[in-house]
């Protein structure tokens, strides 16, 4: 498999010196930069010792850089945490508050353990997408403040009815280098081979030489004179045990659940690999556990560094890492050279980096799914009350959404033609009984009924209510249609499977019962009655035309369905389907497959192309056993395997790198063939062009239809690996 040079979308999988050289070098000079003013900001708005902020910072990007689960995430002392510093610096002192930072990180280390930190993952999109909104939208007003030479107030409240006064009394030198930061952020970018050098870190050291070549009177960062002499380590906080149980609940929770939001926010701004939540969970206990007993400040994953980290290029952990070290050196070392840094500079990089955390494209999103709502008021929650209590009236108000459709269904019974049709969509469960029954109530006994279901799920009182009714109006000489495969279906929460994947399975049979067999045109009635919610979609997508991010090569086997293995809908994917997903060369006979990829690369500009293969394949199975007819076109189509079959042929054994079952011969071609497909990819000019420009990525899948599960294919061994994992040696 081969990856885009787009840092922002898809970090690479493995270690790899030229990477980290390039991109997480230079990313983590920019999120230095960002991090050293922003720690001693927050530690002094928490009336900690300054040295506190920075050894958090330190121990932040090293320690839980090194051993968390979120490999682009950035920590450090955050901002959604000051407030509760700050009331425990005044009850048990700074060097009280260390232990308890202590204890807090131990106690994170238990959670962690305990597999608690996969739970973030329920959260619901609106709600991740809103914070970050939230958390933008702040950071946006703070840094205007320091752009104009002001000062940055606590809340956004604050800094928006103090924005008046701050633009009537702006400092000049300062609003100078701010909007100079900000057009090198926004232009760096689009000159040509600029990207290999982050447009933040171009922008703060071209800022910082005009800033002293010109003499600019301007505010610049401030560092302790003697930085280690203001070290105080833990003692025993006095207090009550009650009191000090719960200031230990309060920083450990507090920082778990803004480690653990920021890692789901990251992972939404970029393409590489997820975060394994539990791992991040137990890094951040171990950095606030060695942050504490150096006296530092508590520790947690901040989204403002590590948006600003991915931003910059990062492509691995090594960023993070890099990013405390570089703290560490340069306030002992070099502390006068980090001295000339402008804050206006800082503050226009924060600036951009705080409104690109609100994205039009998550807007757009939501609003069609109906989730706006959710955002804006989890967006509006962030930026007034603060992280975890915006966070909070997001999830109760998707919550409470959700109940409310739980609660919701339509019923009507209309007559036509001597039969009444009763439909019944949404989610029927006892709340919505009495209005079922009433309505049921209302058709004449002894008519012809059809009904309709069309619902994600009925409960038993449901289920009961409607074959009450059915029994009851069978009894008076009516009669009554109704599918019981879905009936049953819909009482065992599988309406969806029901409704979509209907009629290849049904109950867990794959054998069709003579009267399904003519079900395609019932099919196609049931998708027309409930296609209602995607209609705009689709006429969308017939106004603008297709823009697909991918071309999907794959079998035509029946049992593959492209759409459900890769979550995607209409409009997202390119198709070809063939027996044995084969790429026949440039030069090949065959131009059916060759006028696709052009299309598809030339015209559409899709981003990725994926070869997929799967097992129990006819075709892989046809080319070991032979096909007898030597005249025919299947036997003719499948001399475009004999190149895989070589490979195969000569290969080591294949083993499942989840199952670690050895795969059978028909199987290992399958795996073998995908890979000599995406070389047969790169014979095509301009499909080499586009990878070699980072426009293409392709990609080998292999779909074990067994077990349901897709496996990522590499070009070498060991050919077959997990999805998700993240391998040792990457690059072909």
């Amino acid at each position: 498999m081969t990856t885009s040079d787009s840092p922002a979308h898809s970090p690479p999988e493995g270690f790899s010196w030229r990477h980290i050289v390039r991109y997480d070098l230079p990313a983590s000079l920019v999120v230095f930069l960002i991090a050293v003013p922003l720690s001693l900001g927050i530690a002094a708005a928490s009336g900690a010792p300054l040295i506190a902020g920075l050894v958090a910072a330190v121990v932040g990007g090293i320690v839980a850089g090194a051993l968390g689960g979120s490999p682009l995430q950035v920590s450090g002392p955050a901002a959604g945490l000051t407030v509760v510093v700050a009331g425990l610096v005044a009850q048990f002192g700074w060097a009280g508050t260390a232990a308890i930072t202590c204890a807090a990180g131990l106690l994170q280390i238990l959670l962690g353990v305990t597999k608690i930190g996969r739970l973030a993952l329920s959260l619901s999109p609106a709600v991740v997408h809103g914070m970050l909104a939230g958390i933008g939208v702040t950071i946006a007003f703070q840094q205007l403040h320091v752009v104009l030479g002001g000062r940055a107030q606590s809340s956004l409240i604050a800094n928006v009815a103090g924005l008046p006064g701050q633009l009537m009394t702006h400092h000049p030198g300062s609003v100078l280098i701010g909007i100079l930061t900000v057009l090198i952020l926004l232009l760096w970018p689009k000159l040509p081979k600029a990207k290999m050098i982050p447009a933040p870190l171009v922008a703060v050291v071209t800022v910082t030489a005009l800033a002293a070549a010109f003499a600019i009177d301007v505010t610049r960062v401030d560092l302790p004179d003697a930085p280690l002499q203001e070290l105080i380590f833990p003692v025993m906080p006095e207090g009550t045990p009650m009191e000090i149980v719960t200031a230990v609940l309060t920083v450990a929770l507090v920082a778990s659940v803004e480690s653990l939001l920021s890692a789901v926010a990251v992972d939404k701004l970029h393409r590489g690999k997820r975060s394994n939540l539990d791992r991040e969970l137990v890094g951040q206990g171990v950095a606030n556990a060695v942050s504490g007993a150096l006296g530092g400040m508590p520790v947690t994953g901040v989204i403002v560094r590590s948006s600003t980290n991915v931003a910059a290029g990062a492509r691995t952990r090594a960023s993070s890492i890099m990013h405390g070290v570089w703290i560490a050196v340069f306030v002992l070392a070099a502390g006068a050279m980090l001295e000339l840094i402008p804050m206006a500079a800082l503050a226009g990089v924060l600036l951009v980096t705080g409104l690109r955390l609100v994205q039009l494209a998550h807007i757009r999103t939501l609003r069609r799914h109906d989730e706006l709502l959710v955002y804006v008021v989890t967006a509006a929650g962030v930026a007034v009350l603060g992280l975890a209590e915006g966070v909070l009236v997001g999830l109760a108000l998707a919550l409470a959404r959700v109940l409310l459709r739980l609660a919701r269904a339509t019923v009507t019974a209309i007559e036509q033609d001597g039969v009444w049709t009763v439909r019944i969509h949404g989610t029927l469960v006892f709340l919505g009984v009495s209005s079922l029954v009433r309505t049921l109530r209302t058709i004449p006994v002894g008519t012809a009924v059809r009904i309709e279901l069309q619902v994600d799920h009925l409960d038993h009182a449901a289920y009961e209510a409607i074959e009450d009714w059915r029994r009851g109006h069978l009894a008076r000489g009516g009669s009554v249609e109704l599918n019981r495969a879905a009936f049953r279906a819909a009482l065992h929460s599988d309406a969806g499977r029901a409704r979509w994947l209907h009629p290849w399975q049904q109950q867990g049979q794959l054998v069709l019962e003579p009267d399904q067999r003519a079900s395609m045109l019932d099919g196609i009635r049931e998708f027309e009655a409930t296609a209602d919610s995607i209609r705009p979609m689709m006429a969308k997508l017939a106004a603008e035309g297709q823009r697909p991010m991918q071309l999907f090569i794959t079998c035509a086997d029946s049992r593959i369905v492209p759409n459900m293995i890769t979550t995607t809908g209409p409009g997202d994917q390119f198709c070809v389907r063939n027996v044995g997903n084969l790429v026949p060369p440039y030069g090949s006979t065959s131009k059916s497959v060759a006028a696709t990829i052009e299309y598809a690369v030339e015209v559409l500009g899709v981003a990725s192309i994926v070869v997929c293969g799967h097992s129990h394949c006819g075709a892989t199975v046809a080319a070991l056993d032979g096909v007898p007819d030597e005249g025919s076109a299947l036997k003719h189509w499948l001399r475009h395997l004999e190149a895989s079959v070589r490979r195969s042929a000569g290969a080591p054994d294949i083993v499942d790198p989840v199952t670690g079952v050895k795969l059978s011969a028909a199987d290992k071609l399958s795996v073998t063939n995908v890979a000599v497909q995406l070389e047969n990819l790169r014979s095509f000019d301009f499909v080499q062009q586009a990878e070699k420009e980072g426009r293409l990525e392709l990609v080998g899948l292999w779909f074990d239809i067994g077990a349901a599960a897709a496996r990522l294919v590499l070009e070498r061994e060991p050919y077959l690996v997990r999805a998700d994992e993240e391998l040792a040696t990457a690059g072909r």
